[in-house]
């Protein structure tokens, strides 16, 4: 058991599958009272009947108040996962943009705002922001969703860096390629570059229970993105025409 999760008030957004549901039942697993929160209420009742844990369905941007009743007045973890993958070109429809910014930044911006004077005046609090690696790198032939997985990680590392000597716990997740319906909707272009390496939901959750134990901020599942980080990093030029070469192969393909 993971003493910082045992007994706590934990809400998870998206959590009606993919990596959400995972996170879900894992912290329930471990002994926390879970709140399930995703646009589809019958997947979060679902999930929510499944591990002992209350659904409240909704917007992400608007569940911070139902589930702190929910969990009788206290919310310990705060799991923004939900996320939309939304592909395209700098071409892509501007409710296109306007949605990823929403959904993958905004949410998450939203859910801090209503937090935050809670668990600042008591000296702790939990925020999990589920990243991706097109966070730290990107991703091709998403611009919308490269973008703006981006803006959430920066997001997060200014939360944990304004305010961990207040107490709050911020961590960012950051996988690759994951087994879930995002992953198919990435189409071809997630078939190359994400599926090859693609791991389960339950590997995210254990390598954010590992990284909650360990109070580590940047959580990686696929340890190799570590390394591309960093070559990203050292040598941009490098990393931008080795990144392009992708995209030429990617542009080739049938």
């Amino acid at each position: 058991m993971v003493g910082a999760v045992q007994g706590a008030g934990v809400v998870v957004t998206g959590a009606g599958g993919g990596i959400g549901a995972a996170l879900a039942r894992r912290f329930a697993a471990e002994g926390a009272r879970v709140v399930v929160n995703d646009l589809d209420a019958g997947k979060a009742k679902a999930v929510a009947d499944e591990i002992g844990g209350t659904a409240v369905p909704g917007d992400a941007s608007a569940v911070v108040a139902d589930a702190t009743d929910a969990l009788g007045g206290t919310v310990d973890i705060y799991c923004a996962n939900a996320g939309v993958g939304s592909g395209g070109t700098e071409a892509a429809d501007e409710k296109v943009w306007a949605l990823a910014w929403d959904v993958n930044v905004m949410a998450h911006v939203r859910a801090a705002h209503e937090l935050l004077p809670a668990w600042l005046e008591r000296g702790s609090g939990r925020f999990v922001s589920t990243v991706s690696a097109a966070g730290l790198l990107t991703m091709i032939g998403a611009a919308p969703y490269s973008v703006t997985k981006h803006g959430a990680y920066a997001f997060a590392e200014w939360l944990s860096l304004t305010y961990r000597h207040r107490g709050l716990k911020v961590h960012a997740i950051c996988p690759q390629g994951v087994r879930t319906d995002m992953l198919t909707a990435a189409g071809s272009a997630g078939e190359l570059v994400l599926a090859p390496t693609a791991i389960d939901p339950e590997d995210v959750a254990d390598a954010l229970l590992k990284g909650i134990e360990e109070d580590r901020f940047l959580i990686l599942p696929h340890p190799e993105a570590a390394a591309y980080y960093q070559a990203r990093a050292s040598d941009p030029e490098r990393w931008l025409t080795s990144m392009n070469r992708v995209q030429q192969k990617w542009e080739a393909s049938p």
